[in-house]
């Protein structure tokens, strides 16, 4: 697998926002909440405030921040790159990006089919790192 192919990668300005809650918080995590399409967003906890289960996935990390799905739901997302951006809104209830005037957005990209060849081949399971 190619060094710059990654599940999830992130924009400047979520690296950015990342950067802002992790010197508020300290370590960060992302769990994708819900939502099977663009415009989902990615709840953002102080890490290890979540309780990660047997039946979440390991997708990736995105500025030093584990990122983590449901099983069920990485079935839908698992042909696509997935893009952590910020926009203007606010942040779910329980996500630190709540209450700074901008939001977690997940947009994304299909992978092709080579890249997608490449990604099949490393095992994803529970807790995969």
């Amino acid at each position: 697998m190619g060094e710059a192919l990654s599940r999830v990668v992130a924009t400047d300005a979520a690296r950015a926002m990342i950067d802002e809650l992790r010197a508020r918080h300290g370590p960060v995590m992302f769990f994708q909440s819900g939502g099977c399409c663009d415009g989902s967003a990615p709840m953002c906890y102080p890490d290890g405030e979540f309780n990660i289960s047997d039946t979440d996935v390991y997708v990736g990390e995105i500025n030093g921040a584990a990122f983590y799905m449901g099983r069920e739901q990485f079935a839908y997302w698992e042909h696509t790159q997935l893009i952590i951006d910020v926009v203007a809104g606010n942040g779910g209830m329980f996500s630190l990006d709540n209450g700074t005037g901008r939001r977690f957005l997940t947009r994304s990209r299909l992978f092709s089919d080579a890249e997608f060849a490449d990604l099949a081949a490393v095992h994803i399971g529970p807790h995969d790192t």
